[in-house]
């Protein structure tokens, strides 16, 4: 089990993972308790021998409504996005990695796959994107550096847009600090 605790929102984020040398089978949830914002979501994500996400589902609850949508890649590289009406096909541009606003456990996704907290690199990638608490689905653009490598701890650099920010993980790729949004607990 692991446990993220969220900076300047009241914000936790546990999940229960079974790591490999780059699958990941997770199942969390996270708790958002803010003025601004309140909800609940959990998530279960599937993460190949290659390192690419094979399944996200997502559940979200506010008090005026609950929304879920399941994320789906096939060997051949496309993805079904399913909020309950049917199944829509997309390739989005070839992405292999799915990013969920707020749940730092998806940006170890990336991070391990192209093994950023083993050694030097820098990737401009594809990524799938869902906000939450609505789900929206879309393509976005994110850049991952390493920005130094450490025995016990590497620093990795993420930008997402006009956002970037200098994520601390671990030697299997977990986020430990990612200021401004979690640090792990």
């Amino acid at each position: 089990m692991t446990t993220w605790q969220g900076y300047d929102v009241p914000r936790l984020e546990q999940v229960r993972l079974l790591l490999s040398e780059r699958k990941l089978r997770a199942s969390g949830r996270i708790v958002t308790a803010g003025p601004a914002e309140q909800f609940s979501g959990s998530y279960e994500v599937s993460v190949g021998e290659t390192g690419a996400v094979k399944r996200v589902l997502l559940r979200t609850a506010t008090v005026s409504e609950e929304r879920h949508v399941s994320i789906s890649r096939s060997s051949e590289g496309g993805w079904l996005v399913d909020h309950g009406q049917g199944a829509e096909q997309a390739d989005f541009d070839g992405a292999v990695d799915v990013d969920v606003q707020f749940a730092v456990l998806f940006n170890a996704i990336p991070i391990r796959r192209l093994n950023l907290q083993a050694e030097e690199g820098e990737h401009e990638i594809p990524v799938v994107y869902v906000t939450l608490p609505d789900l929206s689905v879309q393509l976005v653009r994110q850049t991952y550096r390493t920005v130094s490598l450490g025995e016990d701890r590497s620093v990795v650099a993420f930008t997402h847009g006009e956002f970037q920010q200098d994520i601390t993980v671990d030697r299997t790729g977990l986020v430990v600090d990612y200021p401004r949004i979690s640090y792990r607990i």
